[in-house]
């Protein structure tokens, strides 16, 4: 929740700047590249060499042909052509140095507004005092000030400072909340996920509920009966089918439009609770350590079995470009597979715990974040294409869940122990934007709305919080059917 800019720079703050272009004339354009006549001190008589026209790649500023009159400004020019070292300009910047009380008075200048300002005196007699002594000296009753800091009431001419761009509000309260019985407090489940289409599925217990985000419609998609139990849910990219885990180790295929079951596959010999879709491959993860890569389009229930882990697959993310598949288990091991591999081309073991937060980040190509549990705490970066780890974040408490948002650089995680809350990151400085909390159980389940405006989270409390945390791309209308649900608590089923 953090990040402050800086002071903007002062550039071109003399009073003969604002208008350059107006002296860049033919008549006088020669004086911007002449050099005072220089006075050796070697002979005992002073010799005036004549003045002479130096042409350079160096541009050296003149005030020479500046018309200070423009700026209701005396001009600071002396006779023989030179520069006063009282002028206003140099007053001005001698204060903004030093101090207003430095003790510099410099003559009066006809226009009264000035009068009162900061290294100003109404004697046109004062002489002011040689700053030499005060260079590179610390000295404590001397006032430092800024050019755009509070304290200074009159910035100088032509610059106008700008105000720091006032940090992003995020609601610390949620927008909705449904109640979700038998929402299981299981840290290696995935049962939340929320459809291109704008449908969220939840497993409770033995079922597969459907929550319509436009119309609040409630749909009881199956019931797996008393044997068998959900472990999964995942959305297929288009948003039409829904592939659901079970505890018996089987995958079930349903199309969500006409809530009917396509296909049943098998292959694995414990509980699916893992699940990630790429845009032809559906790849599944086991308690028995082992990865499936389905194709629905054939005839076998899987076309290669991916093995690496010792212990159960609880993590699974393809990349957004469908070439990298992100694996995450209770070996607290992160590997990265290639789309054809068998075995794993990357080996993250950096965590101490398990691994079942994973997220693609879908503006930098390659960038992986990934999240321990009770044990780690930390979230980590890692750059698949150079095989490097980037950066860690001790976050205090087990990381559950992280989602990337695709609308702007940040990224939200989920927690447990001990915690429970909720964090919006801005990467990669990975400053808090905001920390929600609402949950009173291990925030255990995370999806993100098909506009990337709004996350719904889930709990062993039996309730999903839906908040509103990322911006939109561009600016909606009020009636936008995401982002703006209405405050109160319905059920889910």
């Amino acid at each position: 929740m953090d990040s402050a800019p800086g002071s903007p720079p002062m550039e071109n703050t003399s009073p003969s700047s604002s208008k350059p272009d107006q002296y860049l004339t033919p008549g006088n354009s020669r004086l911007l590249f002449y050099t005072p006549p220089r006075h050796s001190q070697l002979s005992s008589s002073p010799v005036s060499p004549s003045p002479r026209v130096i042409y350079s790649d160096r541009f050296i500023p003149s005030r020479l042909g500046s018309n200070f009159s423009l700026f209701n400004v005396a001009s600071p020019l002396v006779s023989g052509g030179k520069e006063e070292s009282c002028s206003p300009y140099t007053a001005i910047l001698r204060s903004v140095m030093f101090g207003p009380d430095h003790g510099v008075v410099p003559p009066a200048t006809p226009d009264r507004s000035w009068s009162g300002k900061i290294g100003y005196s109404s004697s046109p007699s004062s002489v002011p005092s040689s700053p030499s002594k005060n260079i590179f000296r610390f000295k404590a009753e001397v006032p430092r000030y800024s050019i755009f800091s509070p304290g200074f009431d009159d910035p100088l001419p032509g610059v106008s400072p700008s105000q720091p761009k006032a940090p992003r509000k995020v609601s610390r309260s949620p927008s909705k909340v449904l109640d979700a019985p038998a929402l299981q407090d299981d840290f290696y489940l995935n049962l939340v996920d929320w459809s291109s289409k704008n449908m969220l599925a939840v497993g409770l217990g033995n079922c597969v509920y459907l929550w319509n985000a436009c119309s609040s419609k409630v749909t009881k998609l199956c019931d797996l009966g008393v044997e068998d139990g959900v472990c999964s849910v995942g959305w297929a990219r288009q948003g039409t089918h829904l592939a659901i885990g079970t505890s018996q180790g089987k995958m079930q295929i349903w199309d969500a439009s006409r809530c009917k079951r396509i296909r049943i596959m098998e292959g694995h010999r414990m509980r699916v609770g893992a699940l990630a879709w790429s845009s032809s491959c559906l790849s599944s993860g086991s308690r028995d350590k082992s990865i499936l890569q389905r194709d629905i389009r054939v005839q076998e229930d899987y076309v290669s079995k991916l093995t690496g882990h010792k212990s159960e697959v609880c993590g699974l993310k393809w990349s957004y470009d469908n070439r990298q598949l992100a694996s995450g288990g209770n070996d607290n091991r992160l590997f990265v597979w290639n789309e054809n591999s068998t075995q794993p081309v990357h080996k993250y073991c950096e965590h101490t715990a398990a691994v079942k937060a994973i997220a693609w980040s879908p503006h930098v190509h390659g960038l992986l974040a990934s999240g321990g549990g009770t044990t780690d705490r930390c979230i980590r970066f890692w750059n698949t294409r150079t095989n490097s780890h980037l950066s860690c974040m001790d976050t205090g408490s087990q990381v559950c869940n992280l989602v990337w948002s695709k609308n702007v650089n940040e990224l939200v995680s989920t927690h447990g122990y001990s915690q429970n809350q909720i964090i919006v990151w801005r990467y990669p400085s990975m400053s808090k934007v905001a920390t929600l909390t609402g949950h009173t159980f291990r925030v255990l389940y995370l999806a993100i709305s098909p506009d990337g405006q709004t996350i719904v989270t889930g709990a062993g409390d039996e309730t999903l919080r839906f908040w509103n945390v990322f911006p939109s791309l561009k600016y909606q209308s009020s009636d936008s059917k995401i982002g703006a649900f209405s405050l109160g608590r319905t059920e889910i089923r």
